[in-house]
């Protein structure tokens, strides 16, 4: 995925650092560990950027948050009922268990997408400093 860099895309899905994308926003890898999942740090540490631009700055994801989870969910129903031919009890099952387990990663990807549509990546002002 290092082709990527220097794209939004790299960012969103690596969780770096909008702006340099050199550095984990987040305190801890794993996202499945749910008492740090959405613990972040402050500052990016080589570029300095401060991730909460603003007080309670994050609650905006959760409007990114649902078309996210309706990603997965479609997924699921494409899979379980039209691929699978699943009926559709088991096939709403199965939409449900994808919902719980991808929770973590749906709650980190939309906060990767909301802070990148306001911070972009700087490859001349890391150059510069």
């Amino acid at each position: 995925m290092k082709f990527l860099k220097g794209t939004k895309v790299y960012g969103i899905f690596s969780g770096t650092c909008p702006v340099c994308q050199n550095e984990s926003m987040y305190t801890e890898p794993n996202p499945y560990k749910l008492q740090s999942t959405l613990k972040m740090k402050e500052r990016c540490a080589i570029c300095n950027t401060k991730y909460k631009i603003e007080p309670s700055f994050f609650y905006g994801a959760m409007y990114v948050s649902y078309p996210v989870g309706l990603t997965f969910a479609s997924a699921a129903f494409v899979l379980g009922y039209l691929i699978f031919d699943f009926s559709l009890v088991t096939t709403y099952c199965i939409i449900v268990a994808v919902m719980v387990i991808s929770l973590p990663i749906i709650l980190r990807i939309s906060r990767n997408i909301w802070i990148n549509m306001f911070k972009s990546y700087g490859k001349k002002k890391i150059e510069s400093e």
